[in-house]
């Protein structure tokens, strides 16, 4: 299914629980659950647009970020920042950046980001005209016209060890000369008790948001049996195709596509498919 772009004012969705933000009273919907796998102390985005939709959110993390600040980590990050081109994969690689060095852009450097999020952070940063491709992911990030002669050119890549790692592999097949920056990681953590306790309570279906594969593995590992049947009747938004088809792997039943991983695009994808 490709990524649903919404309308600027959802359609009121009763039948699964998530609405239009303006509408309230008598015609609002039960509140819905979201469960959010984002890392721990990183919900906040999510719980603000699922409100506006007349939802809740079960913060269900199952990692956290550690920022990196060894010498080692610096000395990598300020070669990375010196390159033409500096790709940064996430808000929170942005953010780790930013906590070891302030981040200036040089004339003719070019600045690549993953997503509209992570082109946001940066230019909270102080970053004027980030790049980010229409479609939010590795794919789309590989697709923009920037990295496509790339041989011999020195190229930033500013992320966390782990993850997919499509990026830097395509970018060196193409000849680019990498200067890779890990400068956080995700730590994987016990899940919250009462998290799983609410979980287990849920009495209708949730929506799981789904914007990280690693996420959505490391619960499926760590949740109790028992837990885990209540999480696979959950209806997923999937930030991505690839995500999507991941869950579908997993053997959830509903899965959509949202346009981005941007929580008004997850949440706004829910609203529109329960209107439907």
């Amino acid at each position: 299914m490709s990524p649903a772009r919404m309308p600027s004012s959802p359609t009121l969705a009763r039948s699964y629980g998530i609405r239009d933000g303006s509408r309230s009273g008598a015609n609002a919907a039960t509140p819905a659950c979201v469960v959010s796998l984002r890392p721990r102390g990183q919900h906040d985005a999510l719980r603000r647009a699922a409100a506006r939709h007349g939802a809740r959110v079960l913060a269900l993390s199952p990692l956290r970020i550690q920022l990196r600040g060894d010498a080692a980590t610096r000395t990598s990050l300020r070669a990375a920042l010196e390159a033409p081109i500096v790709v940064f994969t996430s808000p929170n690689a942005v953010r780790a950046a930013r906590a070891l060095q302030h981040l200036r852009a040089r004339r003719g450097q070019t600045w690549l980001a993953v997503g509209e999020g992570t082109a946001a952070a940066l230019r909270r940063a102080g970053i004027a005209q980030p790049v980010a491709p229409a479609r939010m992911d590795s794919a789309g990030l590989l697709g923009l016209p920037q990295l496509q002669a790339v041989d011999g050119i020195r190229i930033g890549l500013v992320t966390a060890p782990g993850g997919r790692n499509r990026i830097a592999p395509a970018l060196r097949a193409r000849g680019a000369r990498l200067q890779r920056a890990e400068v956080y990681a995700r730590i994987a953590v016990p899940l919250r008790r009462d998290a799983v306790d609410r979980l287990r309570a849920l009495r209708t279906p949730p929506w799981l948001a789904l914007s990280s594969g690693e996420a959505l593995e490391l619960l499926l590992t760590a949740l109790p049996a028992d837990a885990l049947r209540h999480l696979r009747r959950a209806r997923v938004v999937a930030a991505s195709p690839r995500l999507a088809a991941l869950a579908r792997r997993h053997g959830f039943g509903t899965v959509i596509t949202a346009a981005s991983a941007q929580p008004r695009d997850l949440l706004a994808a829910a609203a529109h498919a329960g209107s439907r």
